[in-house]
């Protein structure tokens, strides 16, 4: 059992594996953070788009919305 625990503890020695991993995940929120902000500056210009072509004002409630992923 004791053998067990302390191959359960991190002994302070970097696995190359989770080093990569670490590189890779944050390389992907890194990627999804510049995907969010693309698809807002899409968003952005579509309403004002739409607002330009309809003249058309976005009523207040939905203005007032948060987005859901903020």
């Amino acid at each position: 059992m004791a053998k067990a625990l302390m191959g359960h503890l991190d002994t302070g020695a970097v696995d190359p594996r989770r080093v990569r991993e670490t590189v890779l995940l944050r390389q992907r929120v890194t990627d999804l953070e510049a995907e969010v902000l693309r698809l807002k500056a899409e968003n952005d210009a579509l309403a004002a788009a739409y607002r330009r072509d309809t003249g058309s004002v976005v009523p207040g409630h939905v203005a007032d919305l948060e987005p859901a992923l903020s």
